[in-house]
């Protein structure tokens, strides 16, 4: 008998070896290789017939009619609803709320579909315990403590469903390979067949993703490229306000967020997020700030609060929360030149209300602001907002959508907005009435107009 072929494999990155070696060549992660045995190759003389090309002239695609979650904050996300054979995976820190939003997706579409909800991490009474609290009720969503692939796609199959969950995806295994559940491996070949049978059946699959200690899905990025969407559930396990993020989506926007609030009854869509992000604010005070920002199609107002404070040390210290650090030190660095200060000696803290990690660059001229008016001591207006990017020679630069940024502020009640001249420019007509615009060309322009 011929000895078996095995090979190491790293759970982090996916890089092979065939010897075990301490530390990863790929990640630099250590004791991440696991011996792993390679299933027997399959025969390359195959007859099956060979795939023939197609003109693209004689494809036709059908405008598949997408299906509604039920959820009206979900469907935006996800690009209008669920796609027909679209795989999504749902990641999140553990007890965010993954199992209970999705719980209530299936109730919703379970009123019309079979849904499958097959769980490899909690038994069944403990999800219809959950269901019960949340309130969800639907005779066509089915439920199966399972882990095994081929028993699961062979439920799929005697039910006909139209959606299948599997929670989670790190549990699942299928035949042929001999490592554990949770094995890069395993992961894939799992994550394979589940696709496979959404492709093939039109059927919408959920799976879901561990959370790495660095925050990313885990079974690495091999596993976000198989899927066509990726949802992360985001926000601390004891705060009610939760973020459901798109990072990949080829069916619509990559940038859609949608703040949710979680409540006895459940993940409840926030019906105005921008108000709820600016609730509790304080008026007056130095270092407060309003950033339009745009997420994926639509505009939320964000605070933005900055602190300064004398350095105890001879070493500045730099902490974010919200935004990138590199992005506010390099900003820092901007706003001493252009407004002839120092902040070297001066701790410097910036933080995003509500938790919320953004990353727009139309974010960098009220974060300016903020820093200018903690330093000078001075408040801004209560009722000003501001967006607009700001380059390394002091120069703002336009964001783009600024209709509809300038419309959002207007809704809630601002009646000053700072902006970038040449999205000024490009104002269609009638957007911005009611509010007065203050163009600048350059950082100081826009500092000197409000803190001068």
């Amino acid at each position: 008998m011929a000895k078996p072929t095995t090979i190491f494999i790293c759970q982090g990155c996916g890089t092979q070896s065939p010897k075990w070696l301490g530390r990863c060549p790929g990640c630099g992660e250590w004791n991440s290789l696991v011996e792993e045995r390679l299933p027997e190759s399959r025969s390359s003389g195959s007859t099956s017939a060979a795939a023939k090309a197609i003109p693209l002239s004689e494809i036709h695609p059908e405008q598949s009619a997408r299906l509604r979650s039920g959820m009206t904050e979900v469907d935006r996300v996800l690009g209008g609803g669920l796609f027909p054979g679209g795989a999504v995976l749902l990641g999140g820190d553990p007890g965010v709320g993954k199992t209970t939003l999705l719980l209530q997706v299936c109730g919703m579409i379970g009123r019309d579909r079979p849904v499958l909800y097959a769980s490899g991490e909690e038994s069944l009474e403990q999800i219809a315990s959950r269901a019960l609290r949340l309130g969800v009720e639907a005779d066509g969503l089915q439920l199966m403590a399972e882990t095994a692939v081929e028993s699961v796609l062979e439920e799929v199959e005697r039910l006909s469903a139209g959606v299948l969950v599997v929670d989670s995806i790190q549990t699942a295994s299928t035949q042929g390979l001999t490592s554990v559940p949770g094995s890069l491996s395993q992961v894939r070949e799992s994550s394979v067949r589940y696709i496979e049978a959404a492709k093939r059946r039109a059927m919408p699959v959920f799976l879901v993703g561990h959370i790495t200690k660095d925050g990313m899905i885990a079974g690495p990025k091999a596993l976000e490229h198989m899927v066509d969407t990726v949802l992360y559930l985001e926000g601390e396990r004891y705060r009610h306000m939760k973020v459901l993020r798109a990072q990949k989506n080829r069916f619509g926007a990559t940038s859609e967020m949608a703040l949710m609030e979680m409540t006895s009854e459940g993940l409840k869509a926030v019906a105005n997020p921008s108000a709820a992000l600016l609730a509790d604010r304080p008026m007056g005070v130095p270092g407060s700030v309003i950033g339009v920002a745009l997420q994926g199609t639509r505009p939320l107002l964000f605070e933005i609060q900055a602190l300064t404070s004398p350095s105890a040390f001879g070493l500045a210290k730099r902490m974010s929360v919200g935004l990138d650090r590199n992005r506010v030190q390099l900003l820092t660095a901007v706003l001493e030149r252009a407004m002839h200060i120092t902040l070297g000696d001066k701790d410097l803290f910036v933080n995003v209300v509500g938790g919320v990690e953004l990353e727009e660059p139309a974010l960098d001229l009220p974060l300016c602001l903020a820093v200018a008016s903690a330093y000078l001591g001075k408040p801004l207006p209560s009722d000003l907002a501001a967006f607009g990017e700001v380059g390394l020679a002091g120069e703002i630069r336009g964001v783009g959508s600024p209709s509809e940024r300038l419309g959002e502020a207007t809704a809630l009640g601002f009646s000053q907005c700072l902006l970038p001249l040449s999205d000024k420019e490009r104002l269609a007509d009638g957007a911005g009435n009611g509010i007065k615009l203050t163009p600048v060309k350059t950082l100081a322009e826009g500092v000197d107009a409000y803190l001068a």
